[in-house]
């Protein structure tokens, strides 16, 4: 294993975090640890900004040393500028002494919840570092790694069609990138440390977020528990399907396949899944729940080990949360910060999350709109000539619910409308060359999630945050509860399930939060998962990367776990301190507990209770998936390429040789990783499937850009482009001289591959050398690798 590589880049990250400790504290100042949690990632976004923009120009390792350079130059400013550095560095806490101005034990907290997160992820992929097609898109990822570290403008050359620049988003690989830059790390072990990097910004995000939002209602050993809570549901935690099929399998089998018929919908697969729990374990099962669609929560994703644009854009998110959450804390007479955190920081974040993750952003602009709505200072203050036009609102209308709503949830509408235009306006270059064909579209009323698969994706997170909002309304409850089933009987009458489950959350969180009920920050972040849940069942994104609404709903519920993890940290934290239900003097309602709370346990003793049976129902998969991971897995090593020297030596050969020969200005010519036509597509997809081998090895491990890559470039480029380079690439290699000639010049190949992929597809006896100016530059056993001459070149 490499020691000295996983210690280098821990203290990579150190050293951000440390460069940008003052901008953090300032911007998180409040936070049980100023906002330590956040401070790598803060130092990663501007390092990624500035990188992203100057790179436009001129990009390489001068590129990388200049964005630490403006980084430590905005902590100085921070420093210099801040009129209020004893509120940054205040010298106590919750009457506790600092030292040199700073909480040590918070700081400590933090610091060993990274480096665990860190250290877990490096110890998952030391055991099994390999880049396969197989189950993911790691060609992909590490094809953009490769392309980047050769660039030398941004954005790089797309690996996977030649001649043109990336428009996918690229700006997480391109944060990996610079750190690989920075501590010379190569591209095949920058890659794993680059998940454990990633892994570690968003548990340690969860956590500081998680302990700072109950901090404001909780002691303080309560807030550190829910940190840790959030820390567990968001990185260790899994859905309920695990947990189900051990219990089924604890019955006898035909009171379970009894069960079994009424939990599942999915068709006899899904319930012989769900059934064979422990026996026949897959930690693959959990991530396929709803029919159609993808359910991704982070251990999968970081097990599975794609370094996946939704991955890494996850600790970005959880930042502009935070600063959502800090906006939230300040009071309306500090309507300079206000404004500063609203417009001076989400807009610059918004303009890089949609390079990292464009999904991200629609996300983090719900949470900006929720929290402005029911934060305690008005948001309607924050538009030009707020105050008056307020005071225009207030003396037109009486006071009651239609005018906070038009006050606070259309003025935050207004000013979240804001924020993503000049978002947009920052992100213009990316967007407006990124991905086309793609439409908002109707879910199909067919294709909605069944009742049973909801429950099993996020009946934990539903069942904690029923209890603990319900028991908001200690008073006048009667009224909530008709609301609730109200609301419930109308997703029965209509049919649509997630109505009956999320409709009961919504309206309870809102009016929680519209009514002071003893809510925090949590229940914005219930109510926006809530609300993504509910919208993904309404309408998705039609496009031609993939069928249906599976990539809405795959990119919308890792959003989904990872806020409702933080809230359920904060909500697990307060129960098992306080028990759900809030003291009242009329909770006796309905007038049964008077009689009953001398035969039954106390509420806090339940609410304990509950919180224990939650917290063990979601680590089964984890026990079991790791386990089967390192029982299975015992590579050693950090290297992601170094499987290919013994699984395929002759191809790890020419992938060396290519490597250090080819620059990122030559084009290759290699088989597409498709089929060779449309129809042929759409009748059997996996032949020679995008998640195989044939998905053009020579250009993902090489970062040289290929005439033709996967068929996901479809979704990039539209059918008629890229059907048109899959003709061009048969025509190289099977067509006349002629044509093959022609292809050569008009992509201006300069290295032709010719490998398993490309005699499987066509036929054992392919060869192009003949051609004038084409000669062989290296050859293995199984590989040959010709170099064009263009100046030779002649039919």
């Amino acid at each position: 294993m490499e020691y000295l590589l996983v210690v280098r880049w821990l203290l990579a990250f150190v050293a951000l975090g440390a460069l940008a400790f003052p901008v953090s504290a300032r911007l998180f100042r409040g936070f049980p640890a100023r906002g330590i949690g956040f401070a790598p990632v803060v130092g990663l976004a501007i390092l990624t900004t500035v990188a992203y923009w100057t790179g436009r120009v001129n990009y390489g390792p001068r590129t990388a040393w200049l964005g630490v350079g403006v980084l430590l130059l905005v902590s100085l400013v921070s420093l210099v500028t801040d009129i209020d550095r004893e509120a940054v560095f205040d010298r106590r806490i919750d009457g506790r002494d600092l030292v040199d101005g700073i909480d040590r034990q918070a700081v400590a907290f933090s610091a060993v919840v990274f480096v665990a997160a860190f250290l877990f992820v490096v110890a998952i992929r030391a055991a099994d570092p390999a880049i396969t097609p197989a189950g993911g898109e790691k060609f992909l990822d590490y094809g953009i790694l490769r392309s980047l570290l050769r660039a030398e403008t941004l954005p790089p050359f797309d690996v996977w069609f030649a001649g043109e620049t990336l428009n996918y988003y690229y700006g997480g690989h391109l944060t990996v990138a610079l750190l690989a830059t920075l501590t010379g790390t190569p591209a095949a072990y920058a890659y794993n440390l680059g998940l454990a990097g990633i892994y570690a910004c968003l548990i340690v995000g969860a956590f500081d977020l998680a302990r700072a939002i109950a901090s404001d209602r909780l002691e303080e050993r309560a807030a550190t528990r829910a940190g840790v809570l959030a820390a567990v549901f968001v990185g260790l935690a899994s859905n309920l399907v695990p947990v189900i099929g051990i219990a089924l399998r604890a019955l006898p089998e035909s009171a379970a396949r009894t069960l079994v018929g009424i939990v599942t919908t999915g068709g006899p697969e899904a319930a012989e899944d769900l059934f064979t729990g422990t026996a026949r374990f897959s930690y693959w099962t959990a991530s396929r729940v709803v029919d159609g669609t993808i359910n991704e929560f982070p251990l999968f994703a970081f097990l599975n080990g794609d370094l996946h644009a939704h991955m890494l854009g996850a600790p970005f998110l959880f930042a502009g949360t935070a600063i959502a959450y800090a906006y939230w804390r300040t009071p309306e007479e500090s309507r300079g910060r206000r404004r500063g955190l609203a417009f001076g920081i989400v807009i610059p974040l918004v303009g890089i999350l949609a390079v990292i993750h464009t999904w991200d952003v629609a996300t983090l602009l719900g949470v900006c709109w929720l929290a402005l709505a029911f934060a305690p200072a008005s948001p309607i203050t924050l538009l030009p000539g707020g105050d008056r036009l307020r005071s225009t609102l207030r003396s037109r209308l009486d006071e009651g619910p239609l005018r906070v709503e038009i006050e606070r949830t259309l003025g935050a509408l207004a000013v979240t409308a804001g924020i993503g235009a000049f978002g947009f306006l920052l992100a213009a270059p990316f967007l407006l060359s990124a991905s086309s064909e793609q439409t908002l579209a109707l879910v199909d009323p067919t294709d909605r999630s069944a009742l049973g698969a909801l429950v099993r994706v996020h009946g934990a997170f539903l069942a904690a945050f029923f209890c603990y909002l319900l028991g908001r309304f200690s008073t006048r409850r009667v009224p909530i509860v008709g609301s609730v089933l109200a609301v419930a009987a109308v997703g029965v009458l209509l049919d649509v399930p997630a109505v009956s489950l999320l409709g009961p959350i919504l309206v309870l969180g809102w009016v929680a939060a519209r009514t002071d009920r003893d809510v925090g920050f949590e229940t914005v972040l219930i109510l926006a998962g809530a609300g993504l849940v509910g919208l993904v069942e309404i309408i998705h994104l039609a496009e031609l990367a993939g069928p249906g609404r599976l990539n809405t709903v795959f990119k919308t519920y890792f959003h989904v776990w990872v806020l409702w993890g933080v809230a359920i940290g904060v909500v697990l934290s307060e129960a098992y301190a306080r028990g759900f239900a809030v003291p009242a003097t009329d909770s006796d309602v309905f007038g049964v507990r008077r009689s009953l709370r001398t035969r039954l346990p106390s509420e806090h003793t339940i609410a304990r209770v509950i919180v224990a049976l939650l917290v063990v129902s979601v680590l089964p998969y984890a026990a079991l998936a790791l386990g089967g991971h390192f029982a299975a897995n015992d590579a050693g090593t950090l290297d992601s390429t170094a499987y290919l020297e013994e699984t395929r030596p002759a191809e790890a050969a020419a992938i060396r040789w290519l490597d250090t020969h080819a620059t990122h200005e030559d084009v290759l010519l290699e088989a597409p990783g498709t089929s060779r036509s449309p129809e042929g597509l759409a009748e059997n997809p996996g032949e020679p499937g995008t998640y195989s081998w044939e998905s053009n090895p020579a250009s993902s491990f090489t970062g040289i850009p290929t005439v033709v890559g996967w068929s996901h470039q479809i979704g990039y480029r539209g059918v008629e482009s890229y059907y048109g380079r899959v003709s061009d690439a048969d025509r190289a290699y099977a067509g006349s001289d002629a044509e093959r000639v022609a292809v050569l010049r008009e992509h201006d190949v300069r290295y032709v591959w010719v490998g398993p992929a490309e005699r499987a597809r066509y036929g054992e006896d392919v060869s192009i050398g003949h051609l004038q100016g084409v000669e062989v530059a290296f050859e293995t056993d199984g590989v040959r690798i010709y170099r064009v001459d263009h100046d030779r070149l002649a039919a």
